[in-house]
């Protein structure tokens, strides 16, 4: 609680502001919702929302775990192989360059209206972050332990194993949690270019419909679903501390 304080107080107090700005000057709603307006029209419609929520938060999820999964593995590979790491790492940044906005059509288009390429934009965005901050953790193992296991005779996946994965642990959770904040936003983005569902879908119809109040719901879930992703990371990142399990059994 001490931590987040700060951050929760100048939160409720732009709301404050901006909920007294709202009722002060009259502005129509039709334009800028107070905040009340806003969470009236999120508890009204909470049912719908929550559908489209749940449909964006699928489509996050297997594409967040797609790209964790790909990215350790592909780290691994570029580890173990430097030339092929100098090869492939421009590619990677380079493919960063390009805007969501315009290779989400195209991926649709290659890859029709299914799930397969709302996960493949999601995993697109989130991929690199992971990567390189692996990569980054990788080369932080302390030397004179990496010489110390090769003196008793590991090999050098044995050396990857006990020293540099460890040692490489802080970098990776600061890295998903990177990614993370993109996935949901990754997700919604590949709805906007084709879906049935999601808060992207959900979005583009309340702005048709010109409900300001709907789209800033929609925009409150999308953040809430990112927030959640984000403690879930760090509930696992204190869940594998090693430091945390060793004072667990010397308590034991």
């Amino acid at each position: 609680m001490h931590r987040y304080a700060p951050a929760t107080v100048l939160i409720l107090v732009l709301l404050v502001l901006w909920e007294a700005y709202c009722r002060a000057t009259g502005v129509t709603p039709l334009v800028l919702p107070a905040p009340s307006g806003v969470i009236g029209s999120l508890v009204e419609n909470a049912a719908e929302i929550g559908g489209h929520a749940a449909a964006t938060a699928a489509i996050a999820g297997m594409g967040f775990a797609v790209s964790v999964a790909f990215a350790f593995l592909t780290s691994v590979a570029l580890h173990f192989a430097p030339l092929l790491e100098r090869a492939l790492v421009p590619v990677f940044v380079t493919s960063q360059t390009i805007p969501l906005v315009a290779l989400a059509p195209l991926v649709i288009l290659w890859f029709g209206f299914g799930v397969l390429p709302k996960v493949l934009l999601v995993v697109l965005v989130t991929f690199f972050p992971i990567l390189l901050s692996l990569l980054s953790g990788y080369r932080q193992a302390p030397r004179d332990f990496l010489d110390l296991v090769a003196s008793m005779g590991a090999g050098r996946l044995e050396q990857f194993r006990r020293v540099t994965l460890p040692a490489a642990r802080p970098s990776f959770f600061a890295g998903v949690r990177i990614s993370a904040t993109y996935a949901i936003v990754a997700a919604i983005f590949a709805e906007y270019a084709g879906a049935r569902s999601g808060i992207g879908i959900y979005i583009l119809q309340a702005k048709n419909n010109f409900r300001a109040d709907l789209i800033l719901a929609a925009v409150t879930m999308s953040a809430a679903l990112t927030l959640a992703l984000l403690g879930l990371l760090r509930l696992a990142e204190r869940l594998t501390d090693p430091e945390r399990k060793g004072r667990r059994h010397a308590a034991g």
